[in-house]
């Protein structure tokens, strides 16, 4: 009997284990619902102040010559000699010889054109001497003016006639000798010869085209709005900076140049005007000017300095709206719109005239959907979590501090 009534024990148990557990939970609150937002993004900005900017016109040309030249022969003959650096790309001084050619019968032509004047040069004085031979027997024997032919006048101007075209002949005659040695015009590089050793020239005929060394030009193509914004170097007082950049064996090399005219004529197809630019002594031969040479038909970049605009803002383009407008973060950092007025565009950068305050945050980074009044945050910014629990930590700081004074008390 005692065993059936200790049966029932171990289920009564479980029911009440049952049963109270019931009764915990139904009495237990349920667990608040932490409301999660989505925190603020995060943007880079670029604080802004205004100051003086010049402006650079972009533009591009070839490298050519100031001067170049065809050398011909003004003579007829042999080539007998050439020089030693008579090839392409050989550099000569002004008056150096290129090509010689036979000088031999122009040495003859010069001994016989002097001997003809050493002649017409004898009678004439033998002339003057008869002259006045005539001039004192007429005085001695006669009386009234003498006639020109007695006194020999005509004869005598025959024979001063004489003498000058033996001078004309003489000097001919050296000038061609002179001719035989074909020189360099003005310092500067062989770019062909036509030419060469042992080859008979004839007046006219090419022998080789130089490249002046002492000037290198770039015609650059520029539009009306590039001119705006360049002084006409007519007008300046000192002609404006150019710098030239190229690439040279992969690396990039750049060439101090100054634009020093302008064309003054449209070009009838791309209705541009090509502005001229110079740079002096484009091979170093004079000195290092330049940290590299800069070669004749090498292609260059140009950035043009033009004149200076006051009080501009200086933004890189890619933060600029569509409407012309940019995002800006003030203190409280809610995205506030502003409209600009951008006064030039150069490279990868916006020159903002008007719109923007000094220290304004201007944001660069590309936002979906952004609106004014949206929040954002800035680097360093705190997230929204972290502030929360600095605020609980401030809390408990106090609570902790009056518990302590209350006991203190």
């Amino acid at each position: 009997m005692k065993f059936k009534k200790r049966a029932f024990i171990p289920p009564l148990i479980i029911v009440g284990a049952i049963v109270l557990s019931i009764l915990a939970s139904m009495s237990a609150e349920p667990p608040k619902q932490k409301e999660r937002s989505k925190p603020a993004a995060m943007v880079e900005v670029l604080e802004v102040s205004p100051r003086d900017m010049t402006f650079i016109v972009d533009s591009q040309g070839t490298v050519k010559p100031k001067h170049s030249t065809t050398l011909v022969a003004e003579v007829t003959g042999q080539i007998v000699d050439v020089a030693a650096n008579y090839h392409a790309g050989g550099f000569f001084k002004k008056g150096d010889m290129l090509v010689q050619v036979d000088p031999s019968d122009y040495e003859v032509a010069v001994q016989q054109a002097r001997a003809n004047l050493l002649q017409a040069q004898s009678e004439l004085e033998q002339e003057k001497a008869r002259a006045r031979v005539a001039e004192e027997e007429w005085s001695a024997f006669k009386e009234g003016k003498a006639p020109e032919l007695g006194l020999r006048k005509p004869q005598l101007a025959s024979a001063i006639a004489a003498v000058e075209s033996a001078e004309a002949n003489l000097a001919k005659a050296e000038r061609d000798l002179e001719r035989t040695t074909i020189k360099a015009p003005y310092d500067s590089v062989l770019r062909s010869k036509e030419a060469n050793l042992g080859q008979f020239v004839s007046t006219g005929s090419q022998i080789a085209l130089v490249f002046d060394t002492r000037t290198a030009e770039v015609r650059l193509p520029l539009s009306d709005l590039d001119m705006t914004y360049i002084l006409d170097p007519a007008l300046a007082e000192e002609a404006p900076r150019v710098q030239l950049e190229s690439m040279v064996s992969g690396e990039s090399a750049t060439w101090q140049g100054r634009l020093v005219r302008t064309e003054g004529v449209l070009d009838e197809n791309s209705r541009v005007i090509y502005g001229v630019v110079e740079v002096s002594d484009p091979y170093n031969l004079g000195e290092e000017t330049h940290p590299i040479p800069l070669r004749y038909g090498r292609f260059v970049q140009a950035k043009v300095e033009g004149t200076v605009a006051q009080g501009v803002m200086e933004i890189p383009t890619y933060a600029l709206n569509p409407d012309g407008s940019v995002w800006i973060v003030p203190e409280s950092r809610e995205l506030e719109k502003r409209d600009v007025e951008v006064v030039r565009t150069q490279g990868n950068t916006s020159l903002i005239s008007s719109g923007l305050e000094s220290g304004d945050k201007v944001v660069l980074t590309q936002l979906k959907n952004a609106l004014p009044g949206m929040k954002v945050r800035l680097p360093g910014d705190p997230l929204p979590e972290q502030m929360e629990t600095t605020a609980k930590t401030d809390e408990n700081g106090e609570k902790k501090a009056e518990d302590s004074e209350n006991v203190g008390g």
